[in-house]
């Protein structure tokens, strides 16, 4: 597959620095180059490699698509601001724009607002351009533009970041699963968990929502469904989204059984079915969301399936649970890294950006 590529000659000692660490915090993804002044991880997005040249230090990466490749600079630029608090040093040549509208931004319109169920409600977006957000990632974030403004949406700027709206024109960012996706018709379907009662700007949007809406999105990312033998997923509201998705593009042979947490049965939405899927929900009986544990105590049960032929452990709930399950598949069943995904798609009394359904 053809690579794009874009470089950034590097002259400043404190950003080479910075880059240095880069290095030695993805030290597990380093690529051996053979060659001493000449370094190469290879990401999940793309290839980074970074060249000493007399006082200088060459940086390029390279990637599938002009996606990856914007993402690849801004790992690079997000992480030398991270350290320095400035990017001056990064001026990037090559493949990919380097201002405007970001490659991965789109604008999308309500076109109906449904609840599926109690605390669930699913938009259906129309949308242009959709295809790269059929593969690529399960997530995007959605911009939810101040009420009663004209849009601004974000721009690039020449060191490969994202320019953000500020002030009365900031936007509400928070990341969500892309339920389902058809390209060729050009819409996509959001489901949002909805809090009753709670200052929350994406599900107060989704239950306030009206055809003809429109907010923007960024994306795809946080990774695809995941490809195993035997196939066990855990999740709250906010992950049924992923699940979902997960489950209708379950291939036959694979074995797949998922754990869902919700308030009560009137939580439950249809699932995909067949004779290699089972799905079990836990429920809470209105003890808040985060607190009743069930999923971690679901899996502990379940410790015959650490043998299994094929495992993947997938999960996706409130951090306290990530923690637990987390420390199960590691060290309790000793799953390597390629075996598990565990993720805190929400944190209880935080507010900000979450993985799945829920602010």
């Amino acid at each position: 597959m053809d690579q794009l590529s874009a470089q950034a000659l590097i002259s400043d000692e404190a950003t080479r620095s910075a880059m240095d660490r880069l290095r030695a915090e993805h030290g597990e993804f380093e690529i051996e180059t053979g060659v001493a002044d000449r370094w190469e991880l290879r990401l999940h997005y793309g290839s980074l490699s970074a060249t000493l040249e007399g006082d200088a230090m060459l940086v390029r990466v390279a990637a599938t698509d002009e996606t990856c490749l914007s993402y690849m600079k801004m790992t690079v630029a997000g992480h030398v601001a991270e350290h320095l608090g400035t990017t001056k040093g990064i001026h990037w040549q090559g493949d990919g724009s380097d201002a405007g509208t970001p490659v991965f931004f789109r604008e999308i319109t309500v076109m109906s607002s449904t609840r599926i169920s109690a605390h669930m409600q699913r938009l259906r977006f129309a949308g242009k351009d959709l295809g790269r957000f059929t593969h690529g990632g399960l997530h995007m974030r959605l911009l939810l533009p101040p009420p009663g403004r004209r849009l601004v949406w974000p721009t690039m700027g020449a060191d490969g970041l994202i320019v953000w709206p500020s002030g009365d024109d900031a936007l509400a960012v928070r990341v969500y699963t892309i339920r389902a996706v058809d390209a060729a018709s050009g819409w996509l379907d959001v489901d949002f968990v909805l809090h009753p009662g709670q200052e929350t700007p994406a599900a107060t949007f989704a239950q306030n929502a009206q055809a003809g809406d429109v907010i923007g999105m960024i994306g795809p990312g946080g990774g695809d469904a995941p490809m195993a033998q035997t196939l066990l997923l855990l999740g709250d509201d906010t992950a049924l989204p992923a699940i979902g998705r997960i489950l209708e593009h379950l291939p036959p042979s694979t074995r797949a059984e998922a754990l869902i947490e919700v308030d009560g049965p009137d939580d439950r939405i249809a699932l995909a079915q067949g004779d290699n899927i089972d799905i079990t929900w836990l429920y809470r009986h209105g003890r808040e969301a985060g607190t009743a544990g069930l999923l971690p105590a679901a899996l502990r049960e379940r410790s015959h399936m650490a043998l299994a032929d094929g495992l993947y452990v997938w999960a996706g709930c409130e951090f306290g649970d990530f923690r637990e399950i987390r420390k199960i598949v590691r060290k309790q069943w000793s799953l390597s890294r390629d075996r598990h995904l565990v993720t805190a798609y929400w944190r209880r009394d935080a507010q900000g950006e979450n993985g799945g359904g829920e602010d």
